[in-house]
């Protein structure tokens, strides 16, 4: 089922472990110490709490990303760049099949404050979700305070290049920025760049590992170059990708560092299509009819490189563009 956007929102007084109850459309959202629940006309959901906060804070951060961020294999949200679709079921063939699936078509703007809204109330002093399980500490437990400076990071963007100007603020450095646990050995040096006269503020280099080695969050593309719809967006993994993310265009993966082991589902059923093991300097393409979770025993650096050109989505789901990366 579709409703139109525009739906309302609202939520509750605390219940008795201190957290607020939300609703968005026909869909309502409560928590207890360890659980979300999420129910809708025709279902209900639960899903460990860590796990639902850690995917809600990058849906919200990543402004409902490329496609579909589905939470796990029945909840999520799919973008249309202006409404959001919030859905259960919808991409797996067993609730399709039981028509239990179910979904709403909603104004960004209010999707994306509610989120906040539950975002906030939910997420304890104690849990940063953008961490990994070794940077952070328990979502569980009664309501303990709030967590607004994690949960309301800046996703870092350039709009041409790190180092470039009008984007130098975006080079981590050490002020405020120390090296990562787990990057402790990376090199420091920086390239030397002479521009040619009259090409001044025109050229520029940085040490991507180094840049990469001082991020605090994982699982969160920062984007550090752009040209005209070419983006780089690389990012540092560790553990589990919170999300399974459903393409609706190639995305281009190079792993810079150690390795992520990649499981590759049927976008819309969620069949299991292959498993994809990383390494570094492995290069690999994630098709526009698949979805992928990654997962990452030790942190590590991958580029990811996306097209951003705003028709994209449309042109393949009318069969105008593949959506396969390339020919051979």
């Amino acid at each position: 089922m579709s409703i139109e956007a525009g739906t309302p929102t609202s939520s509750t007084e605390p219940n008795a472990e201190g957290y607020r109850g939300f609703t968005l459309g026909q869909f309502s959202f409560r928590r207890d110490e360890y659980f979300a629940y999420i129910s809708w006309p025709t279902g209900s959901h639960i899903m460990s709490v860590d796990a639902f906060l850690r995917a809600m804070q990058r849906d919200i951060a990543w402004d409902f990303f490329y496609g579909i961020v589905n939470f796990d294999g029945v909840f999520g949200t799919m973008n249309h760049y202006g409404t959001v679709d919030l859905f259960a079921g919808r991409y797996n063939d067993s609730y399709r099949k039981a028509e239990l699936d179910y979904s709403e078509n909603i104004d960004t703007p209010i999707i994306r404050e509610q989120f906040k809204a539950i975002l906030e109330d939910w997420t304890n002093q104690t849990f940063d979700p953008f961490a990994s399980p070794h940077e952070t500490g328990p979502a569980f437990g009664v309501k303990n305070g709030s967590n607004v400076d994690a949960i309301t990071r800046r996703r870092v963007a350039a709009t041409r290049m790190v180092n470039l100007p009008g984007d130098e603020e975006l080079r981590n450095d050490e002020n405020g920025h120390p090296l990562n646990r787990m990057f402790l050995d990376v090199p420091q040096d920086e390239p030397l760049v002479e521009a040619e006269p009259g090409f001044e503020g025109q050229l520029a280099g940085f040490n991507l590992f180094n840049y990469l080695a001082r991020s605090q969050v994982t699982w969160n593309p920062s984007v550090v170059s752009v040209c005209k719809d070419s983006l780089f967006c690389p990012t540092t993994e560790e553990y589990i990708l919170p999300i399974i993310h459903g393409n609706d265009r190639v995305e281009w993966f190079i792993q810079l560092s150690d390795e992520i082991s990649w499981e590759v589902e049927d976008r819309d059923t969620g069949t299991m299509r292959s498993r994809v093991v990383m390494k570094a300097g492995d290069v690999c393409a994630m098709p526009a009819d698949i979805r992928h979770q990654g997962y990452s025993p030790k942190r590590s650096m991958l580029l990811v490189w996306e097209n951003g050109d705003p028709n994209l989505a449309d042109l393949i789901a009318s069969g105008q563009a593949p959506t396969y990366p390339a020919d051979f």
